[in-house]
Formats: C-alpha cells, structure tokens, sequence
C-alpha cells in the first residue's frame, strides 16, 4: 500500500520561489531521462536541446480570472470574496468569503464604488450572485491576482503579467498552469520553425487543486472536478501524432490530466476528477514537462507515476541540492 508519507520531502523555505523572473525563459530546467535514468541541468531557453524530434506539445490554454475581490458591506465592514466557479447563469460563483460567520443571507457587498453589488444567495454554500453578467471586464479592473498561499505577500501589478501564460486565451481558472509560464513567443515561434507541433487544450484549474490529501492510503483520496475542453481538430491533430510515432509532451499535469481523461473516457469536453498515481497507466503521454510540486499533493504523486518514485526522489533531492526555485514562480523539470 502507498501510503502519503511515501510523498513527503524536507523543502527548505527560501526556496519557494515569491516573484517571477522577468526573463521568463530564464528559469532553470532540469531534463529527466527515465530510461537513462540520468539527470541533466540546463535552462528553459534551451529546451529545443532536449525534447524529442517533430514532438507534439499540448498546452493548456486557461486564463486566471482576477479572482480575489475586496468589498465592503453595506455597514462598512471589510469582506473578500475568492470567485471558484462561475455557474450557470452567468450571475452566480461559487466563492470563498472572509468573515464568513460575520455574513448574513441575502446581505449586499458593494463593489468598484456601488457599480457592482454581490448579494450573498446561499449562505451555507457560499454563492454569490452579482448584479450583471459577465464581469470580466470589472473583474481586470478591480479584480486581484489569485497568488497561490505559499506566496507570502500581496498581489502586484507585475503579477498580472507574470501569473499569466502568454499564450493564455480562455478565461476561468483561479491558479495559473504554471509549467507555461516559461514559454516565450519566440521560444513558441522556434519550435514551430524547428518541426514541433503545438496544440491547445483547455482545464480550468480551480482552486480545489490546492487541497491537502487527508488519506494515508493515497487510493482512497477523492479527486475535485475540474472542466475542460478539446477541439475535435485538435484531438485529431494530436491523435494523428501519436499514430505517426512522434512523441506528445504534456505541457503541465494539467494538459496531462486532460489528454489522459480523454484516453480513458473518449469525451472531448466534461468535467474531469482523474487521480493519476503510481500505478495509474499513460495511455497518452510520452513527456512531461512540469515545475516542482509541493510534498503531500497530488501533483507530485502524478509525477511519481510518470518518472516513477526513485528516480522523481532522486531529481528532487538533486533540485533541492541545486537550489532550484520550486512552485509556481519556480524552475522546470522536463521528464522524457
């Protein structure tokens, strides 16, 4: 039985990445061969070195919402409300509220000077419904970076950039898929030139992806649901790759867990709450290009199963060693 500790590590704190390089394409990159079983220190501007010829790489294509939102009830008290998940009327989230037990039914929270109002419809279940529909454009207005909890500090301007992939198209999720973060234009534009393949899916992450696994035995731990969607062209696209022999690079876990949940399930768009663990077969898969994952999640034990437990202990002993930058404004590893 695997059990949580299994995916444990000591990380020292200082190397929690807290701001983002301003050369994205900066970022350290450790290369992970799992049949050489060899290691390899490089940076991300030289990832053309590593990947296989003509790959396929998938990205996830999900914007973060300016989801944290600072208001006032009408008695003049501060609250937040942390947007998760638009619902389908266009008016409503599901949210986070802070002070929830201060919050009553039906109270109003005004917003961007009263021209948005949230009045809180269902307590118990924390929805929120805003006077309009469609606040996006409030939302890049008065909206702040959803920063993940190990971030020790405020939201900035820059991070309105840097938290963002520069690819970023479809607006929903509340954590960036930060294993794009690197990515430049021009490093996208080169690979493009050099033969590789680059195609687009979208899983909007929520914020669900930060909670802890409570199980000791990690097979009895219930994923959270995420959506998302594949064009019909792009799977095809994708599809024709992998028939042709050329390798598909999963651009985070989350376009992993996307092509991995169609394998399985043939559904081009839903919602999915796969748990890819030791154990768990690729069907999909062939590279995995990722950041460093907190110890205890489910991001780590979906790497463990892809590079298999001793040699991912090994890489993240050698990154810690190395003092490689770790989470979301961290440094890369590519596993082939």
């Amino acid at each position: 039985m695997m059990t949580l500790e299994d995916f444990d590590y000591h990380l020292p704190e200082a190397l929690i990445a807290q701001y983002p390089l301003r050369r994205r394409e900066q970022a350290r990159l450790m290369v992970v061969d799992r049949k050489k079983k060899t290691i390899v220190h490089s940076r991300f501007s030289n990832i053309q070195a590593y990947l296989p010829e003509r790959s396929c790489l998938v990205l996830n294509d999900s914007k973060v919402i300016h989801a944290r939102l600072l208001g006032k009830r009408v008695s003049g008290g501060e609250v937040e409300i942390f947007l998760l998940k638009k619902l389908a009327d266009g008016c409503s989230y599901e949210t986070l509220l802070r002070p929830l037990r201060r919050l009553k039914a039906h109270e109003q929270i005004v917003l961007d000077g009263g021209k948005l109002v949230a009045t809180i419809a269902d307590r118990e279940k924390k929805i929120v419904r805003f006077n309009k529909k469609n606040i996006g454009r409030q939302l890049e207005k008065i909206g702040h970076i959803p920063l993940p909890p190990y971030i020790k500090r405020p939201d900035r301007a820059e991070d309105r950039k840097y938290y963002q992939t520069v690819y970023a198209k479809n607006a929903g999720s509340v954590a960036s898929p930060t294993a794009g973060l690197h990515f430049t234009p021009g490093i996208l534009k080169r690979l493009r030139k050099s033969g590789h393949r680059i195609e687009k899916v979208t899983l909007h992450i929520n914020y669900a992806t930060f909670k802890p696994v409570e199980e000791n035995d990690i097979t009895r731990h219930r994923m959270h649901a995420e959506d998302y969607a594949v064009a019909p062209r792009v799977f095809q696209a994708i599809k024709k790759a992998k028939a042709n022999g050329q390798k598909i690079v999963a651009v985070g876990t989350t376009s992993c867990r996307v092509l991995e949940s169609i394998a399985a399930s043939g559904q081009l768009k839903g919602s999915t709450d796969i748990f890819i663990y030791p154990g768990v077969p690729f069907r999909m898969v062939d590279g995995l290009l990722t950041n460093f994952h907190l110890p205890l999640s489910t991001l780590l034990m979906l790497v463990y199963a892809f590079g298999t437990k001793e040699l991912m202990a090994r890489a993240y002993a050698e990154a810690i060693k190395e003092k490689y930058r770790f989470f979301s404004y961290g440094d890369a590893m590519l596993i082939l």
